[in-house]
């Protein structure tokens, strides 16, 4: 006997969950290739909004269109230069703040309380710096992803994409 075929889809057959209740926040991401993969994961992940500031480049870059597929012409997204007053903006909405670091104080990903219905926005910093400590001081959770390896820390794209999936799948209902 044998079996069926093991056929790739085409991904048009899962479009149109609309947006999770889940943003992005990226402060001086300075590398547009990494501010290109945020986008395309943002679509793909169902993320509503994609904030930009400080020296994060912003659409439109030839690097930032390549790297996301062009999905910044998909995902809401907006650019101020003061990553606090976006911060203050959401809080004041309702919106709870959630950076992405290794610190003192951060707690592993997977123990992030997170229900149906929560609003969150991710927080992410440079590359080499990570988030700064004004905007640790302002989030309200800071969460970490436990690493294994030699290495403390991974590309901001991918450690977005890790948390990003993570995030998102406990604000689905179930």
């Amino acid at each position: 006997m044998t079996s069926p075929a093991n056929l790739q889809l085409d991904h048009s057959s899962h479009r149109g969950a609309g947006a999770l209740p889940l943003r992005l926040l990226a402060h001086d991401v300075g590398i547009a290739a990494n501010v290109g993969a945020l986008f395309r994961l943002a679509d793909a992940l169902g993320v509503e909004h994609v904030h930009l500031s400080g020296a994060s480049p912003v659409p439109p870059d030839p690097k930032i269109r390549k790297t996301s597929r062009s999905a910044e012409r998909h995902v809401a997204w907006s650019y101020d230069a003061d990553p606090l007053a976006v911060v203050a903006a959401l809080k004041g909405r309702g919106w709870r703040v959630v950076s992405l670091e290794l610190s003192t104080r951060s707690v592993a990903l997977d123990t992030l309380p997170v229900a149906p219905g929560d609003r969150v926005c991710l927080v992410l910093g440079a590359e080499d710096a990570g988030v700064c400590q004004a905007l640790l001081d302002a989030s309200d959770a800071t969460v970490h992803i436990p690493m294994r390896g030699h290495n403390s820390s991974m590309n901001v794209a991918t450690a977005c994409a890790i948390a990003t999936y993570e995030i998102a799948r406990r604000l689905l209902p179930r």
